[in-house]
C-alpha cells in the first residue's frame, strides 16, 4: 500500500511539472484515475485556486513506471471565480494523457440541491471486508494487481461462486464502500479530489465485468469525464457506484458515482472503454 499524496507529487513552475509514478497504482498498466491525478496536481499548481471543479480528459498512451511523467500546463480562460486549464502529461516524447480542467474559488454564491438518491445499500460498517470474506471461506486474498492493496474495501454484496457465475447472471452494476489506507483523506482540496478522480475511473471495468464474466476480453479506457460535487476529507468512507448502460461494437459505455456514508453525492463521472482481446 502507499500514500495516495506522495505518489501523486509534482514539482515544478512556469507551467512544466514533473512526477513518478509509483507501481503501488499498477492494474493493467497504471490505473487511469491515477495517472489523470497528476494532471489535476499540476493543474491546481498553475491556477492556483482553492479547488477543482471538473476534468475531461483523453488516454493517448500506456505510461511506463520506469519514467518520470512531464505535465505541461496552459491557460485557457482565466476568469475572477474560475480558471481553464490544459494539462497534457507526455513520457519522453510519447503523448499520454491530454486533459482540460477547471478550477475555481470558494465560497462561490449560487443554487444548492441534490435530487439524487444515493444506492440502497447496506452501510459500510454492515458489510465485511474482502479478506474477512475470503478467510471464511479458507481462502487467501490473491490479487494479481497491487492497486487493490490501497485500500480497505467492504463489498455491498457477495457471492462464494464469483468465477463460476453464468455470464449475464448479474447486472452490469458494481457497488462497493473503499476507504484509503495508510491515509485515508487529505487536506488539500487538490489531494483530496484525487481520491474521487481515482474512484470514478475504477468503477467502470468491475460493472462490465459483473455482467460479462469473460476472461477474454479487456477494455480501457480511452477516456474521462469527472465532475467533482463536493471536496470533503472528512469523508473516509465512499460507496463507489459503477454501472454500464450500453455495450456495442468494441465500445463500452460507463457512468460512475462516488458518495459519502451520509449519502451526499461527492463525484460522479463517465468513461468510454475500447474492448481489447486477451493476449495470451
Amino acid at each position: 500500500m502507499s500514500d495516495l499524496d506522495l505518489d501523486t507529487a509534482v514539482v515544478g513552475t512556469d507551467g512544466t511539472y514533473h512526477g513518478t509514478m509509483s507501481r503501488d497504482w499498477e492494474i493493467w498498466g497504471p490505473q487511469g484515475g491515477y495517472l489523470a491525478s497528476f494532471a489535476l496536481r499540476a493543474a491546481g499548481l498553475h491556477c492556483g485556486l482553492p479547488r477543482p471543479a471538473s476534468l475531461v480528459g483523453h488516454f493517448l498512451g500506456v505510461a511506463s513506471f520506469d519514467a518520470p511523467l512531464t505535465i505541461t500546463c496552459e491557460s485557457l480562460r482565466v476568469a475572477r471565480t474560475a480558471h481553464s486549464v490544459r494539462a497534457s502529461i507526455t513520457q519522453g516524447n510519447q503523448r499520454i494523457f491530454e486533459a482540460m480542467i477547471w478550477g475555481v474559488n470558494d465560497g462561490l454564491i449560487g443554487l444548492t440541491h441534490q435530487d439524487f438518491m444515493a444506492p440502497d445499500v447496506p452501510a459500510w460498517h454492515d458489510c465485511p471486508t474482502v479478506d474477512e470474506r475470503l478467510t471464511a471461506m479458507g481462502e487467501a486474498r490473491t490479487s494479481s494487481f497491487r492497486f487493490w492493496d490501497n485500500f480497505d474495501e467492504r463489498p455491498t454484496r457477495w457471492r462464494d461462486d464469483w468465477m463460476q457465475r453464468e455470464p449475464q447472471a448479474e447486472p452490469p452494476v458494481w457497488h462497493t464502500w473503499l476507504k484509503y489506507t495508510p491515509t485515508a483523506t487529505f487536506p488539500d482540496p487538490w489531494v483530496d479530489a484525487c481520491r474521487l478522480l481515482v474512484l470514478v475511473d475504477v468503477g467502470s471495468w468491475p460493472a462490465v465485468q459483473a455482467h460479462h464474466n469473460t476472461p477474454h476480453v479487456i477494455a480501457p479506457s480511452i477516456d474521462l469525464a469527472c465532475e467533482f460535487h463536493r471536496i470533503d476529507p472528512q469523508a473516509q468512507w465512499l460507496l463507489v457506484q459503477g454501472l454500464s448502460p450500453r455495450a456495442y461494437e468494441g465500445l463500452v459505455a460507463s457512468h460512475q458515482q462516488v458518495w459519502d456514508e451520509h449519502g451526499t453525492l461527492l463525484a460522479s463521472g463517465i468513461s468510454q472503454l475500447l474492448c481489447r482481446p486477451v493476449r495470451n
